[in-house]
């Protein structure tokens, strides 16, 4: 047991550090340009394009270096002031919010691409980490970038739900009506104190519940795709925090991440990638491009969708729900199959279903960014830690009606 478990320590520790070298060298370190601090969202393909939650996920990850003495203290503090810079004087945006894609040298949208508010989430709540952990500069400026967000405008009013997406071309789109990643907009918008949300949008949403065989009353997301169950999670610990319907957040990901590994393994004869120790459903890059993979119980046709890939982040950033599971599949990806390990650790995905084993050449950001996190969060608890200090999360918790059960103190 001692020799098992020297083994998956050294693992998890290679594969936190080699995510986070993704932040470091897939980043623009040239101090001269307008886009300094931004951060690739793809290693490979697209290597002009940034994308803003990389950047929170970039933020998050120089604390981690910092904690693991990858990256000196004066260094780290220095890299997180001049990338709020950027933010505040040069990354297009609107009323707080940014660009999903930005270009890597100017901070100018990119592709013609939306205004996106849950993307623009997941880079406050970076920035909002790094300022509790670094204080001083780092604190005032990632809540000013916070502050400048108006939540209230991308809201719509006849329905009570956030919009999901918006460009200047073409107005307003779709709506976040279903649970999904948005639960941080939920807590940001509430504790805002300059465009504070109603309390009753958390509450709006629907929460659809199915079973998946003897896993009872899971509130599913639309795909049933696993990063739906892992993002907000990255940054708001819901283990110990129950709303006024009696909903544990946490154990609900518990249950749809189990669901989707039995998913997974009643599905291995049909695909040959799956087993007990080969599983994770999400969204990644498969042999076809981009797709958006799922498990049981969702609302999407997964005769379409499904095609045998795995993505490696669905069990590595599921490590703080299912431990053991997790740490299996780690074991077996680390040590079975030596093509899926690269210079920023495991690639993306995999497929076996043709004569030739598919393994792709792609890291992404965001991808790697839910493995560094939830590894950390794991090991040492220190992203949960800090930004859960914060005073405006703690607001925003208190505002919704997310009570602590023994942990946090919301006051």
């Amino acid at each position: 047991m001692r020799i098992i478990k020297c083994e998956i320590d050294k693992i998890l520790k290679k594969e936190l550090q080699k995510s986070y070298k993704y932040f470091i060298k897939e980043c623009n370190n040239n101090e001269r340009s307008k886009g300094y601090g931004l951060i690739r969202d793809k290693s490979h393909y697209d290597k002009e394009i940034a994308s803003v939650a990389s950047v929170g996920f970039g933020l998050a990850a120089l604390v981690v270096g910092v904690e693991h003495k990858w990256i000196g203290y004066e260094k780290a503090y220095n890299k997180a002031v001049k990338t709020l810079d950027t933010f505040i004087n040069n990354v297009d945006g609107i009323n707080g919010f940014f660009y999903h894609f930005v270009d890597m040298e100017t901070g100018k949208r990119a592709w013609n691409c939306e205004l996106s508010i849950i993307d623009t989430a997941i880079f406050i709540c970076g920035a909002l980490t790094a300022g509790e952990y670094f204080g001083k500069k780092i604190k005032v400026k990632a809540e000013l970038l916070y502050k400048n967000i108006n939540w209230n405008w991308y809201t719509n009013k006849k329905t009570n739900y956030f919009y999901m997406g918006y460009k200047p071309e073409k107005g307003f789109w779709e709506k976040w009506d279903m649970y999904a990643e948005q639960l941080m907009l939920y807590i940001l918008g509430a504790g805002s104190t300059t465009h504070k949300i109603n309390k009753d949008m958390y509450y709006e949403f629907k929460r659809k519940k199915a079973d998946y065989k003897d896993i009872k009353d899971i509130i599913y997301t639309y795909g049933g795709t696993l990063f739906t169950y892992q993002y907000s999670h990255a940054w708001i610990d819901f283990r110990n925090l129950i709303d006024e319907d009696g909903i544990n957040w946490f154990e609900n990901s518990i249950k749809a991440i189990k669901a989707n590994r039995q998913y997974c393994i009643d599905n291995k004869d049909r695909f040959k990638t799956f087993s007990e120790n080969s599983w994770g459903l999400t969204s990644c890059i498969g042999p076809k491009g981009y797709c958006c993979f799922g498990a049981l119980p969702c609302d999407a046709d997964l005769n379409i969708e499904n095609d045998g890939t795995i993505a490696t982040y669905g069990a590595v950033g599921s490590i703080v729900f299912l431990p053991e599971e997790s740490l299996n599949a780690i074991k077996n990806y680390y040590n079975n199959l030596p093509k899926l390990w690269g210079k920023y650790g495991f690639k993306d995905g995999f497929n076996f279903e043709n004569k030739k084993a598919w393994y792709s050449k792609e890291y992404i950001g965001v991808d790697k960014g839910i493995e560094m996190i939830m590894i950390e969060n794991y090991l040492n608890g220190t992203i949960w830690k800090y930004f859960m200090k914060n005073k405006f999360v703690k607001i925003g918790l208190r505002n919704i009606g997310l009570n602590k059960m023994n942990q946090y103190a919301l006051e």
